[in-house]
């Protein structure tokens, strides 16, 4: 495809599998491309890794024919939606990418995180990156050398006022936050240790809606912050497991609608049924959405169209995925292949 082509409203669905990289743990592979009001799911391959597992895709913000993927190589990138790949040139130690982020004031500005919770960044829309020096502690976890090390960035955010404001999510690490652009980082989960449940984050979103205000989604559930992070509360949802928790996996702001955020969740990382939830005022507070259909595990994926804000895709780890194009009133099924499963990334563009 074009750029002329993609400015004219053509839109795709990326969809990405993957797996955990704890040993004994299976890793599912591959990149699966929906055009939408096709139905027809396409394995993407050409220039990547073999057996790619993809943790992250990012969508250029201008350019949708320019896709971002993480994969267990590093990141790789394309200028034709997907029909070719070639390998960004990271200096990175061959880790694998879980999350990549385009910052919302300036898309020449991306970060990339990384296993061992390396973080990598680059000023010229991903052509030269410089690694950050990442190195935060707190009792218990730390993401430097020894102890319970901390795992993956699984989600970056950006703040759209200011692009030396970042947030990070660690899997069994918390949030961390930067507000020199990544020369220093502070760990804003002192306090909440008790065991790996409220440190085990799995993504942060900074409001455009309601400046200052951060939300930390993970294992345990969800948490707010109305100071930058300083300090947080735990934000009541649906309870799902046995703990009272509800574990969140994806959050997301509507584009152009920044009062309205969507999750992506269920009982467990593996269970059997997952849930959306959505907030209509920043954050604040969170119903359950009645969506019609019955995931058959939790809910990994969710991804919005920044051209038609209006069409929205959520997938279930199993290799569910659902369509609307109307912000989540009605939706239409799109499953994946049959045997395509271990959904860990999704985008629409």
């Amino acid at each position: 495809m074009t750029t002329e082509k993609s400015s004219n409203g053509k839109c795709f669905v990326y969809v990405g599998l993957a797996g955990e990289t704890a040993p004994g743990r299976v890793i599912a592979s591959g990149l699966y491309r929906m055009a939408k009001g096709d139905d027809r799911w396409d394995l993407l391959g050409n220039g990547l890794p073999g057996s790619p597992a993809i943790r992250a895709i990012a969508i250029h913000p201008e350019r949708s024919n320019t896709v971002f993927v993480g994969t267990q190589d590093g990141p790789y990138r394309t200028e034709d939606h997907g029909d070719h790949w070639e390998k960004v040139n990271v200096p990175d130690h061959g880790l694998p990418v879980w999350s990549l982020l385009f910052h919302p004031r300036d898309p020449n500005v991306m970060f990339a995180g990384y296993e061992s919770s390396e973080i990598y960044r680059s000023d010229d829309g991903g052509e030269r990156w410089q690694q950050l020096p990442v190195s935060v502690r707190f009792p218990e976890v730390t993401v430097g050398p020894g102890a319970n090390l901390a795992k993956r960035v699984l989600q970056i955010a950006g703040v759209p006022a200011n692009t030396d404001e970042l947030y990070g999510a660690i899997e069994v690490g918390g949030i961390i936050r930067t507000l020199d652009g990544g020369e220093h980082w502070e760990q804003l989960s002192h306090g909440q240790y008790v065991n790996d449940d409220p440190v085990d984050m799995h993504g942060v979103l900074a409001s455009t809606f309601r400046p200052g205000s951060v939300l930390g989604i993970g294992r345990a559930g969800m948490f707010r912050s109305t100071d930058k992070g300083d300090h947080w509360a735990r934000v009541q949802l649906d309870p799902l497991n046995e703990k009272g928790q509800t574990y969140c996996r994806q959050i997301r702001e509507v584009p152009g609608d920044p009062k309205t955020i969507w999750v992506a969740a269920g009982a467990n990382f593996m269970s059997d049924h997952g849930v959306l939830f959505r907030s209509r005022d920043g954050g604040v507070s969170w119903d359950r959405v009645d969506t019609g259909f019955q995931p058959n595990s939790t809910l990994f994926g969710l991804a919005f169209n920044e051209r038609h804000p209006s069409d929205m895709y959520c997938a279930s780890n199993n290799g569910q995925v659902w369509g609307s194009s109307d912000s989540g009133e009605t939706w239409t099924d799109h499953p994946l292949p049959e045997g395509a499963r271990q959904v860990y990334s999704m985008a629409c563009g």
